[in-house]
């Protein structure tokens, strides 16, 4: 008898996954969170934004999945967020950060680098091709090249701060870990 129940159990929640959460109680008209089984969920209408409103959207979504650790979440999302900063052409060194960074979380590397050098061509000092180009080294695990990042953002950071760029400012949650990490790094504690 109770094996027979457990195959009925199996074969039910198979045929509805809905009902197989645990823990939850299903309503009597088959809707689990107010959402009727079968029903299409839709994210947010993006159409009417900007080009760069969009991608701004894209690029937080990620950084929050990937701190998140949602890695499946982040492959999703990454290639219409790379499509996004693409169609910004010319890219700025904000725009050229954030898509580095879309990059690196979604394990593209090169492109993370190509973004980094592009930002440090245009100005050799810029924090954020510099803190890009540490974060890209230090997962490419090339000590030397992290080593001189790390020494090139503790030289510029001073004079890079009194810009007061914009990009530093949306940023300066990455500037202030990096050059921690750079000063952890120069004293030996790293």
């Amino acid at each position: 008898m109770i094996a027979l129940i457990a195959v009925a159990a199996y074969n039910s929640a198979r045929n509805n996954p809905a009902t197989a959460v645990a823990g939850q109680q299903m309503p009597l008209d088959g809707r689990v969170d107010g959402v009727a089984p079968g029903a299409v969920i839709r994210g947010p209408d993006i159409s009417g934004l900007s080009a760069q409103e969009q991608a701004d959207r894209l690029f937080n979504r990620i950084m929050l999945l990937a701190n998140e650790g949602k890695t499946d979440s982040v492959m999703f999302f990454a290639p219409m967020a790379l499509s996004a900063y693409q169609m910004l052409s010319p890219l700025n060194a904000d725009q050229r950060y954030d898509m580095g960074r879309i990059a690196e979380v979604a394990g593209v590397l090169p492109m993370a680098k190509a973004q980094s050098d592009s930002i440090l061509a245009l100005n050799p000092t810029h924090l954020l091709g510099l803190v890009l180009g540490a974060r890209v080294a230090s997962l490419e695990k090339d000590a030397a090249a992290l080593k001189l990042l790390e020494n090139r953002i503790i030289s510029a950071h001073a004079a890079e701060t009194a810009k007061r760029l914009p990009e530093y400012d949306r940023h300066s949650a990455d500037i202030t870990s990096a050059l921690a990490d750079a000063r952890r790094s120069a004293g030996g504690t790293r």
